[in-house]
C-alpha cells in the first residue's frame, strides 16, 4: 500500500467513523425524544446517574461533568440550566471551592434516567453492532 493509499483509507476510516457518530445521535434524538430529552440531555443525566461517592449525595463539579461529555463549557451551562429548569438536576455550591458549582440529579432526574437507559442502551447495541 502506497503513502497515498494509507492516507486515504486513514481518512475514508475517519469519516465512516463520523458518519456513525452522526447517525447513532440521530436515533437517539429520536428514540429520547419521547421522554422529552435529546442525546446529550441523556449523556448528563447519566454522567450523574453513575457519580460514586463515599458520603453525601453524589454531585459533580461543572468541570467533572465537562471532562466526561463532548460539549463546550458554555453549551454545558446551558443544557445544565435547562435540566435543572425542568427539576431533573440541583446546583450547588462547591463546599471545597467556593467559586465552583456541583450538580445533582434530582428524584425525578434519577427516575427519568433509570426508566430511559434500556432505551438508549438499545439504541447503541442496534447502531454500534456492526462496529
Amino acid at each position: 500500500m502506497t503513502a497515498q493509499q494509507a492516507e486515504q483509507a486513514l481518512v475514508a476510516r475517519w469519516r465512516d467513523i463520523l458518519a456513525l457518530h452522526a447517525r447513532t445521535q440521530c436515533e437517539l434524538d429520536r428514540a429520547l425524544h419521547g421522554h422529552g430529552l435529546c442525546a446529550s440531555d441523556f449523556e448528563v443525566l447519566d454522567v450523574l446517574a453513575g457519580c460514586r461517592t463515599p458520603k453525601g449525595t453524589p454531585s459533580y463539579r461543572v468541570q467533572e461533568i465537562s471532562e466526561r461529555v463532548h460539549l463546550s463549557q458554555s453549551a454545558l451551562s446551558r443544557l445544565i440550566a435547562r435540566l435543572e429548569k425542568d427539576g431533573l438536576v440541583e446546583r450547588g455550591m462547591c463546599s471545597e471551592d467556593r467559586r465552583g458549582v456541583k450538580v445533582c440529579l434530582t428524584a425525578t432526574g434519577r427516575a427519568l434516567h433509570e426508566e430511559v437507559l434500556p432505551v438508549q442502551r438499545a439504541v447503541l447495541a442496534r447502531m454500534l453492532a456492526g462496529d
